[in-house]
């Protein structure tokens, strides 16, 4: 049984039909799902079937009830046909804009990836291990999608080390990206987190938690089936806040994807609570499996002094050590969190560009992208708050 792809949270059936049932990811928010679905008849013979598409022009398709993947011999890659770039965090918008200048068009466009969630996973749902010939099967029939639908490219966005390896395909150009991840070393509880780190940072990260607690602040964790409907509109709410005040938007996720998630996959997610004189003021949404927990939303009614990183980072830290979760993965970008004791880490994603001319211009890019995150990876681990003997 393929453990990780089945564990990780925003591959789940749960996750993903939430995503189209609230109108977060679905044609009327330019992400129309195509999602291709492996059915393997026997020991040795694969099929491949698009589980949302029935007409090959996309847009024209209608749209039918997710599969995925409910049988066990099945396999699941989640696979959208787009006409924007937004909600990816893999960002090809000069890509866009070159075409544009250069009168051909870039949408729409194919992306393997899981909506609004930066969060680096398999991309393929399936219960056995997949071979290298039916990735390449995938490939092939993305492909295939491509054609019919008049994509100019395909986007596999975050894929996990083992799913990166299996889709190494000729035909897809590699890109690196950064983000900033703690790691669990067998820590049994945050003071011995905080021991590793030099004396420096060890104090800004006490003073920090003692300034929120001296505001009169406390923070507790909700798990997922104990979330009570308010706190779920609170934060809401919050997060809609969050948005507006960041840039003057709508969040991506509507209040209904939460609102079903909140009943069909709760022991996966867990709300951490800041409660002032007794009422909520701020929450932050984390997802989590065996290995992983991901920060998702935060958001307060207001500004207090490193609520933030209180409810973001390191009641998180807490959170995976009691539990023995390995690492925590609190979201893109946040260069912030390098000195609160976030280690730089490579990310990934494959490219399949179909105009040649372009194709060539673009992997000449990623080899000059690639290596200025090696060197910002290098800079950063210098950066990092350890002592010399715990790096």
């Amino acid at each position: 049984m393929n453990h990780t792809a089945l564990s990780y949270p925003f591959l789940r059936h749960e996750f993903l039909q939430a995503l189209e049932d609230s109108g977060s990811a679905c044609d009327a928010s330019g992400w129309y799902p195509v999602h291709l679905s492996l059915q393997r008849d026997s020991d040795t013979d694969a099929n491949l079937t698009e589980s949302k598409m029935t007409e090959p022009d996309a847009k024209n398709a209608e749209a039918t009830e997710i599969e995925i993947a409910a049988e066990k011999s099945a396999a699941l890659m989640p696979l959208y046909l787009k006409d924007h770039s937004m909600g990816e965090y893999v960002f090809d918008h000069a890509w866009a804009n070159a075409y544009h200048q250069n009168g051909l068009e870039y949408y729409p466009k194919l992306v393997t990836s899981i909506p609004f969630t930066p969060s680096t996973g398999p991309r393929v749902r399936s219960e056995q291990p997949l071979s290298q010939d039916e990735c390449t099967q995938f490939v092939d029939e993305v492909l295939s999608v491509a054609e019919d639908t008049g994509a100019s490219s395909w986007h596999f966005l975050f894929p996990s080390a083992e799913h990166r390896q299996l889709f190494n395909d000729p035909r897809l150009l590699q890109r690196s990206g950064v983000q900033y991840h703690w790691h669990n070393r067998d820590y049994q509880q945050f003071d011995d987190f905080l021991a590793t780190m030099n004396s420096r940072k060890r104090k800004m990260v006490r003073k920090e938690r003692a300034d929120v607690a001296a505001q009169g602040i406390r923070v507790s964790i909700e798990m997922g089936a104990d979330i009570s409907p308010d706190l779920w509109s609170l934060f809401y709410q919050l997060y809609e806040r969050t948005y507006a005040k960041r840039n003057g938007s709508r969040g991506y996720l509507t209040e209904e994807f939460f609102t079903q998630i909140a009943q069909t996959m709760p022991e996966q997610i867990a709300m951490a609570v800041a409660w002032l004189n007794d009422q909520p003021i701020a929450c932050a949404l984390y997802f989590f499996d065996h290995e992983t927990l991901y920060g998702r939303y935060w958001g307060s009614v207001g500004e207090f002094s490193y609520l933030h990183f209180e409810l973001c980072y390191y009641t998180g830290i807490e959170f995976a050590i009691s539990r023995g979760i390995k690492r925590y993965d609190a979201g893109a970008q946040g260069e912030h969190k390098i000195v609160r004791g976030f280690e730089p880490i490579e990310t990934h994603s494959l490219h399949w560009i179909k105009h040649p001319g372009f194709r060539d211009a673009i992997a000449r890019f990623l080899v000059e992208e690639k290596g200025g995150i090696a060197r910002h990876i290098e800079q950063a681990n210098r950066m990092l708050p350890y002592r010399k003997a715990d790096q």
